[in-house]
């Protein structure tokens, strides 16, 4: 039987954004998604911060603000689920808006799904990505090649993901990512041997988004 296609899933392409702005980008969203059902997967990159999930255990930021803020990295508190994670130049991230009533109303559902959309991604550059039990995100053996955070309300969907494509990960190491100390992060970039075009990622993302979903995708060039 041929899958059913949900129309209308706008993927804006945005380029660099500020991260105070990608929230009121995220709340317009869902604001437009609850009235009238139409649905955004926002692709973007941040200049350096760190974010901390609801739970988020503050020291697990090994910097004082004092330093962080001579590297202009800004720290923000942020309504998605998971610990602590970093956001800068050269890393794809994705803020899906989507309604999953009636038939997707399973959070570890949705979680395991935004891995694949990311793990069929990676494939489209030759990298062969996973999963490790008992741990969200995507993997490369025991490295970390993209993190996972999530906040859903009333079943609509906001914040999301984070690619590692070019990113520096020296921040990283400021930080203990996601609160796992015993496992390391990589990007792209470094699995690779050379820098990748952020655009053609964003691309495959949301090409790889509707396939999951079962969204047709409607890809808008607004920024890269």
């Amino acid at each position: 039987m041929k899958a059913v296609v949900k129309p209308g899933c706008r993927a804006r392409l945005l380029g660099l954004v500020d991260y105070a702005e990608g929230l009121e980008l995220q709340r317009l969203a869902v604001d437009r998604c609850g009235s009238d059902g139409s649905e955004e997967l926002i692709l973007l990159e941040h200049p350096s911060v760190f974010t901390l999930g609801t739970r988020a255990d503050s020291s697990h930021i090994l910097r004082s603000e004092e330093e962080l803020k001579e590297l202009s990295v800004e720290i923000h508190q942020t309504g998605r689920g998971g610990d602590v994670t970093y956001h800068g130049p050269g890393q794809l991230v994705g803020y899906p808006v989507v309604n999953l009533k009636p038939d997707r109303c399973d959070v570890h559902r949705y979680v395991r799904d935004l891995e694949e959309v990311l793990i069929r991604a990676l494939r489209d550059f030759g990298i062969a990505g996973s999963r490790i039990r008992g741990l969200t995100g995507v993997w490369i053996e025991n490295e970390k090649v993209a993190a996972i955070g999530v906040r859903i309300a009333r079943w609509i969907t906001s914040h999301g993901f984070a690619l590692n494509v070019n990113t520096n990960l020296e921040y990283f190491e400021m930080i203990v990512p996601c609160g796992i100390a015993d496992k390391g992060v990589t990007s792209m970039s470094r699995l690779l041997g050379c820098q990748v075009d952020l655009k053609d990622v964003a691309c495959s993302v949301a090409a790889r988004f509707g396939e999951v979903f079962g969204r047709a995708m409607d890809i808008s060039l607004e920024g890269w």
